[in-house]
């Protein structure tokens, strides 16, 4: 039985807590019942608490989730003595990377059929010398694809929004941005949307500067970024719109008209999302060829530990994989 894989993330985070939480309240629908990836022992008090008892997974055969146990695929990957909720730490950014390596590696040999991941802390990864922007890039790696084919999707408040570019400076993030790379998150959100049964999806593409340059008075970015992306998508049959200011597209009489955008840079897509949809926002990792989700919020060590955080943004993220639907709650 091939079963959604749910990476725990960073080990010292709410990830442990909300991934066996999520993992209780999905043991009534076992098409959606996940597998948890992590160490065994950075779970079992929260599978303690929880009444559930801890079924290890080392085999390639992955078996029927049953209502009284919490499936994990075992990963020795945290040093005993450094699982201490609410710290930032190498070995626990080390354990992320890891945990998301045996995913990744499950689903290459068919044992599991998508992926969902808890937060992470760049700084945790960065600390233990794996270089690190978010998960994308990281899955890109481990699926031998290269970085700029996959992206990120932002699903949450009615919107659906890809990143052309993600974690970094402003400015470099600018520089980076090519016709070709527009058109290539572009083509990845198609490709997520289609496969999961949006027909002839309609793309709304966000200008670069304010009003997408009104024709060079605010600047020529977009006449030789952005406006050549949407022709060359046309040519491919890509119901394509714009650029046109994000504000413009993304107004109440506007966005209703579009299956999903794509955001030049990081807070152009985010801040939209996040206002309307809050934490329980879900990121998809599209183009990498695998299908991939994360919470749209961070590991909050201030409350790591505690037993009081919400798994909602996690079962939002299984149930978008683990039946491909692409309802965006608004």
């Amino acid at each position: 039985m091939s079963r959604v894989l749910l990476s725990v993330g960073d080990p010292n985070g709410i990830g442990p807590e909300i991934a066996v939480k999520a993992a209780v309240a999905l043991a009534g629908e076992p098409h959606l019942a996940p597998v948890l990836v992590a160490d065994p022992y950075v779970v079992e008090p929260w599978v303690q608490q929880s009444g559930r008892r801890l079924r290890e997974i080392d085999g390639p055969a992955v078996p029927v989730p049953v209502a009284d146990a919490v499936d994990v695929l075992a990963v020795e990957a945290l040093p005993d003595g450094e699982l201490l909720p609410g710290t930032v730490s190498a070995e626990a950014g080390a354990a992320t990377v890891a945990y998301l390596r045996a995913a990744v590696g499950a689903v290459q040999a068919g044992i599991g059929r998508a992926i969902v991941a808890c937060p992470h802390s760049e700084t945790a990864v960065n600390a233990a010398g794996i270089p690190f922007g978010g998960y994308p890039g990281l899955l890109a790696d481990l699926a031998c694809v290269p970085k700029d084919h996959v992206f990120l999707m932002l699903i949450g408040g009615g919107l659906r929004i890809v990143h052309a570019t993600l974690h970094e400076r402003l400015g470099d993030a600018i520089d980076r941005l090519t016709p070709e790379l527009v058109a290539a998150a572009a083509s990845a959100a198609v490709g997520y949307l289609e496969g999961a049964g949006v027909v002839s999806p309609r793309i709304g593409v966000f200008g670069i500067n304010p009003h997408a340059g009104e024709s060079g008075l605010f600047g020529r970015d977009d006449d030789r970024i952005t406006a050549p992306a949407v022709a060359a998508l046309r040519d491919r049959a890509i119901d394509a719109v714009g650029p046109l200011g994000a504000d413009l597209m993304l107004g109440p009489d506007r966005r209703s008209e579009f299956d999903g955008f794509v955001a030049m840079y990081h807070d152009q897509g985010h801040v939209p999302v996040k206002l309307l949809a809050g934490r329980t926002a879900s990121a998809l990792a599209v183009g990498a060829g695998i299908i991939f989700s994360s919470v749209g919020h961070g590991a909050a060590f201030d409350i790591a530990g505690r037993g009081v955080a919400d798994p909602d943004a996690v079962l939002r993220a299984v149930r978008l994989v683990g039946g491909r639907v692409v309802e965006v709650p608004a």
